[in-house]
């Protein structure tokens, strides 16, 4: 059984509410590789998989607080057009120094809006989870 401090290999469908799917490992063809309880997961993620066997397939659904948190007006902040990219357009992921995605939702004349809130914060998640191997 899959515990803390082990080094586990997923597969994983992630689909919104709608039915849309917004990742999967087996479409890459690649396994997901983590240690449990290492702080490289969502919460969610890595409390579903605790307790998993190879072969074991389960579905779960994540809350946003258990996932990547709600939306927040405070990541929406005003810069100067000045700071961006030249011919950086509306609907266009920008990364910050830090390495941090973040989406520029409007030009207006000298100042952008942008967006620094994870896509999928407020969403809730629901993942098919394969467990592939299990590493002590």
């Amino acid at each position: 059984m899959a515990a803390p401090g082990d080094l586990v290999k997923v597969h994983y469908v992630g689909t919104l509410d709608d039915g849309e799917q917004f990742d999967s490992s087996r479409d890459r063809g690649q396994t997901l590789d983590f240690t449990i309880g290492s702080g490289q997961m969502i919460p969610g993620f890595d409390a579903a998989v605790r307790g998993m066997v190879v072969g074991e397939i389960k579905s779960v659904r994540l809350s946003p607080e258990d996932a990547y948190g709600e939306r927040s007006d405070e990541l929406i902040v005003e810069v100067p057009v000045a700071n961006l990219p030249e011919g950086t357009e509306v609907g266009q992921t920008l990364f910050t120094n830090s390495g941090q995605s973040v989406v520029v939702v409007a030009i207006d004349g000298e100042t952008a809006t942008i967006d620094a809130n994870p896509r999928l914060a407020g969403e809730f998640l629901t993942f098919e989870i394969e467990m592939v191997a299990i590493e002590r």
